[in-house]
């Protein structure tokens, strides 16, 4: 049983080694019958065409309607100021913002009252001797009958002093009123210049005050968006974004075109405009004076368009899929930017849009494609 020793080692070598051949000739074969695929893949999609709204945005800096140097009408002593008549201060329409003494102006009050009384009286007399004269006339010779006989140059002048009179009086009112400065408008004080005892004389300013009734924003619109304006944008509802922490919005209304557009930047400029931007009748966020903005509002409908992603598109160039699954790249008009897209037009496609492109992408490239408008793989078999 030596030899069994002997042969049996042997034996199994022999077998390991057809074994290891077999394999290796297997595998030879496989390698032969099933070439490696080496086509890039690629996603595609259906894009849709759309109708889009334009957003048009711009930036502003909020300002006030109108800005005023409140002027005192009448001379005196201050005699005292409302307590919200301070910087910082808000204040409604006509209320009193400062008082100046009245004494002087309540007592030419009532002299214009009495130097009017006294006019009239003046006027009922002569008119009462006119009367009588003209009784009189009517029984004398027309030679002697004269206007000054009929007292008529008297009459004139005292109806001409109760009209001076009746002047004097109403300058008197005025000034008493005038005597209590109010507010024009709703206004937030910006400055005040008096004090209690202060003696103003007519026409020194007393305080600046900006309007809050209305607030308005100069914004810029570019040369290559004012194709983009629709018809109507006087009136369009606009929304400012604040430039604070919380991007608080509020809403405007565009108001105006300036009519002008920069020679240096060839830009045109709008108005938009706020209400009551300090909240002062309405709970709401408030609209400092000075703060900047972001203003978007809607333009023109743009019609039969495709929106793409930015990446997507090279040169004006769109990548897309024919029959046999090689690229085609096709060229297209970009109409506008729109956020991370963009909205184009052309003859292309639309069904096989190319979203995934290989690293260096060539026309007639066969790939491999992976549908994801109908969610499948769809390897071509056409690769010869």
């Amino acid at each position: 049983m030596k030899w069994m020793k002997f042969i049996l080692p042997v034996a199994i070598l022999v077998v390991s080694y057809f074994i290891m051949k077999g394999i290796e000739a297997s595998a030879s074969d496989s390698a032969i019958t099933e070439a490696v695929d080496t086509r890039p893949t690629v996603t595609i999609e259906q894009i849709d065409v759309e109708s889009s709204v334009i957003t048009l945005s711009s930036y502003g800096e909020v300002q006030p309607l109108e800005s005023t140097n409140l002027a005192a009408q009448v001379s005196g002593e201050v005699e005292s100021w409302n307590p919200k008549f301070v910087s910082g201060g808000l204040v409604r329409r006509g209320e009193v913002l400062f008082s100046v003494e009245k004494d002087a102006y309540e007592a030419a009050l009532l002299l214009a009252q009495a130097n009017l009384s006294s006019a009239q009286a003046q006027l009922i007399q002569e008119q009462a001797q006119a009367d009588v004269a003209a009784l009189e006339a009517k029984s004398m010779p027309d030679a002697r009958i004269t206007d000054l006989y009929l007292r008529k140059p008297q009459v004139m002048s005292a109806q001409a002093a109760v009209k001076s009179a009746e002047a004097q009086l109403k300058i008197a009112k005025r000034d008493l009123n005038n005597c209590e400065v109010t507010a024009p408008y709703d206004a937030l004080i910006i400055s005040r210049e008096i004090s209690t005892g202060d003696y103003v004389t007519q026409g020194t300013t007393a305080a600046v005050i900006n309007n809050i009734e209305q607030a308005e924003i100069t914004f810029p619109i570019a040369g290559f968006d004012r194709v983009f304006l629709d018809e109507n944008t006087l009136g369009t509802k606009a929304i400012l974004t604040l430039d604070d922490v919380s991007k608080t919005q509020v809403t405007a209304t565009i108001h105006r075109d300036t009519g002008v557009i920069d020679s240096a930047t060839r830009m045109t400029h709008f108005v938009a405009r706020i209400e009551d931007p300090y909240a002062l009748n309405a709970t709401k966020p408030i609209v400092k004076f000075g703060t900047y903005t972001t203003i978007s509002f809607e333009g023109k409908t743009l019609e039969d368009v495709y929106r793409i992603p930015q990446e997507l598109v090279t040169n004006r160039t769109l990548w897309t899929i024919d029959e046999e699954s090689k690229l085609v790249s096709q060229k297209i008009q970009v109409i506008r930017e729109d956020g991370s897209d963009f909205l184009i037009q052309g003859t292309f496609n639309p069904n096989k849009v190319v979203m995934s492109l290989p690293e260096y992408p060539q026309n007639g490239m066969e790939v491999k494609v992976i549908d994801n408008s109908a969610g499948f793989a769809a390897n071509s078999d056409t690769a010869k």
